[in-house]
């Protein structure tokens, strides 16, 4: 490499350390993270985010307006994403049965999973079937092994 005076310069190496050792570090903190038995505790504001959703969907409202199909999926989505599980979700919160199976109703979350990639057990804790599921497409119909 050439300065903009026309001096040689050295390219500079790696302060941190060879990639060898920054890949151990890697591993090392992936190895813990999976083997870790609870879940990390979250930052103050996460918590407060979790805490209000958690509230917002036990009262079923948003401030003043009543909480549509479409915000209970996103915020059982977006508290699936923070850690909770769908066992702690339905002991806190009785789940709403939205989902009735109809050949509308397969096309429209065809066409919602495909705008937001809502993740399963959110359709699942709305009363969505597999059959449903598979019927919209998000999900593959189960592979049949041999006896």
């Amino acid at each position: 490499m050439k300065t903009a005076k026309g001096k040689a310069t050295s390219r500079v190496a790696n302060r941190r350390a060879s990639p060898d050792v920054v890949e151990k570090r890697r591993v090392a903190r992936l190895f813990n993270d999976v083997l870790a038995a609870k879940r990390a505790p979250l930052d103050g504001r996460t918590e407060k985010r979790r805490q209000r959703l958690l509230a917002e969907l036990e009262s079923g409202k948003h401030g003043s307006k009543i909480l549509k199909p479409i915000d209970v999926l996103s915020h059982v989505n977006e508290l699936l994403e923070l850690g909770e599980t769908l066992v702690s979700l339905r002991k806190r919160v009785k789940a709403r049965r939205y989902l009735a199976p109809s050949p509308e109703l397969s096309g429209v979350l065809g066409r919602l999973h495909k705008a937001y990639r809502f993740r399963l057990e959110a359709y699942r804790y709305l009363g969505a079937s597999d059959a449903l599921l598979q019927e919209a497409g998000i999900v593959s119909a189960p592979k049949r092994g041999r006896k």
